[in-house]
């Protein structure tokens, strides 16, 4: 079923990349072509292009399961990533249960099977070293994949304030993202002001961790992690560096300008306009035209130990298991498989034209 159904995908991209020379094929997004392939590509793993565009070659997928983090969003088909990226994250959810004493991480977004421009949600997650990690700690049992697609995912962010809503913050949150940013590999992670803001108060004296930190609209129930472009990827576009100081100083402008509503004679905000091909690196057509991996996906590790399963979905029994009042006993289970070293991220390059984009698109107002 899968080989039919992945011929059919490809014989379908490659009439629409044919036919991007003519008048009508110009006009295909490229958010449709990789939104259409199922599988990664049989390349070698190669991030192509700058984080918010370009494409990923050869990508690994997250298995769902593991000692320490479970996959969210599974009908989105967005858990593929650069190898590196793939043993980061498994990296860091076992330090995170250890150094940060959270049970285990629940994995949003990462990337298409090819990457690329996305249908949507995400300006960015399109080379593979891009990844959305929930600041909900994952629960004492597996979920049901419709648990995984549905689950509610609380804001911390007081929407009246754009400030940290107290009632539902927990000094284990900045240990997490702290343990996120000490990571060499981890070049930025994108946070809502006012979380940027809570960690800026409660860091203490060691903050150099925070120059990664940098605040963004969104992510407020949940941070984005980036890390550098990986050796093997000569077409990957690196971003500048993130300078010095801990950023704390410049957080004003968010909460007395961006967050708030825009005048009354403010023009709408407008969503960008879709990427094109043309607008890509000429090797993202490529990428679209390879085969799939042998095997389709591959995976990055054996699956996880069972844990309790779910019962059927019901609201109540899955609200008890995110209770804010209530933090279970952390889950005894056995060390993740070793994994590869981190290798030293290659030299920044210039940041292209238009600055640092926007790993979420502004929210109108």
């Amino acid at each position: 079923m899968l080989s039919g159904s992945r011929s059919r995908l490809s014989l379908a991209t490659l009439g629409l990349i044919s036919a991007l020379s003519g008048p009508a094929g110009a006009q295909t997004p490229a958010k449709e072509l990789f939104g259409s392939e199922a599988t990664p590509s049989a390349g070698p793993p190669q991030s192509i292009g700058f984080y918010s565009k370009g494409c990923l070659s050869g990508a690994m997928e997250m298995p769902k399961d593991g000692p320490t983090w479970q996959v969210m969003k599974p009908s989105r088909n967005r858990a593929f990533a650069h190898p590196t990226m793939i043993r980061f994250l498994q990296r860091l959810s076992a330090d995170a249960a250890r150094e940060a004493h959270w049970r285990g991480l629940l994995f949003g977004d990462m990337a298409q099977p090819r990457g690329g421009p996305m249908k949507d949600g995400h300006a960015s997650h399109q080379i593979g070293l891009d990844a959305d990690i929930y600041l909900t700690e994952m629960p004492t049992r597996r979920l049901s994949p419709h648990e995984r697609d549905t689950m509610p995912l609380p804001s911390v962010i007081d929407k009246r304030t754009n400030r940290i809503d107290l009632s539902r913050w927990r000094p284990e949150m900045l240990k997490l993202i702290r343990t996120a940013a000490r990571e060499p590999e981890v070049e930025r992670i994108f946070v809502h002001p006012g979380i940027k803001e809570q960690l800026c108060k409660t860091a203490g004296r060691d903050r150099a961790w925070l120059n990664k930190v940098r605040p963004m609209f969104g992510h407020d129930y949940h941070f984005h992690v980036r890390i550098s472009c990986q050796p093997g990827s000569p077409n990957c576009q690196s971003q500048e560096s993130t300078g010095k100081g801990d950023g704390c100083d410049k957080l004003d402008w968010w909460f007395n300008v961006a967050l708030r509503p825009p005048p009354p004679n403010a023009k709408p905000y407008k969503k960008p306009p879709p990427i094109f091909m043309a607008a890509l690196p000429k090797a993202c057509a490529a990428v679209l035209n390879q085969p799939a991996a042998k095997g389709g996906a591959v995976m990055a590790a054996s699956p996880a130990p069972s844990l309790p399963q779910p019962p059927p979905p019901v609201a109540a029994a899955m609200s008890d298991d995110f209770d804010d009042g209530v933090q279970p006993a952390p889950i005894a289970s056995p060390a993740p498989p070793p994994l590869a070293p981190a290798t030293s991220a290659p030299a920044y390059a210039p940041e292209p034209p238009g600055g640092l984009p926007m790993p979420r698109f502004r929210p109108a107002h």
